[in-house]
């Protein structure tokens, strides 16, 4: 077995979620769960087919987000997990319920706009993934001008009254 990191490849504000689904069916069920949940919603969807053809599956409302997905689910190349690539002004917070409420949805191994290496295993059978590292390592631990601050955000961005 061989471990790797793989980076995901996206600009630096892009909000993508990773996650591992089961069914290809969970191609037109999380794309009808990100357009109902936000109507006119900007994405790329991306699945890995675990058997049959193993074809990595599209869907999404934006051809360089839906590409984006491909290339990354193919850098991955583990069977059954998922890439969902936002656009811009688009976040997870209001489509994660939706997603993880998909009945053929596994799990979501990060939703975010950091920089991520994925951790992959490879064996004779093919790939599988460990976990992700999410952005950086935190330096200390936040002090009252810091509480403030993350409270003064949440009401600038219109999450808290």
């Amino acid at each position: 077995m061989q471990l790797s990191a793989v980076e995901i490849v996206k600009p630096e504000t892009t909000n993508f979620i990773l996650g591992q689904t089961h069914f290809i069916k969970s191609v037109e069920d999380i794309h009808e769960a990100l357009v109902g949940t936000v109507p006119g919603i900007k994405f790329g969807l991306a699945f890995c087919e675990a058997s049959g053809k193993r074809l990595v599956r599209r869907s999404g409302t934006d051809a360089d987000l839906i590409d984006m997905a491909c290339r990354n689910a193919m850098s991955i190349a583990a069977g059954h997990s998922f890439f969902i690539f936002l656009g811009d002004g688009y976040f997870p917070v209001n489509v994660l319920n939706a997603i993880k409420a998909v009945p053929e949805v596994c799990r979501i191994f990060c939703a975010t706009a950091n920089p991520t290496q994925v951790l992959v295993a490879e064996t004779e059978q093919g790939h599988g993934i460990l976990g992700v590292i999410d952005g950086f390592s935190p330096l200390a631990v936040e002090g009252e001008e810091d509480v403030q601050w993350r409270k003064d955000l949440l009401r600038a961005i219109g999450y808290k009254a």
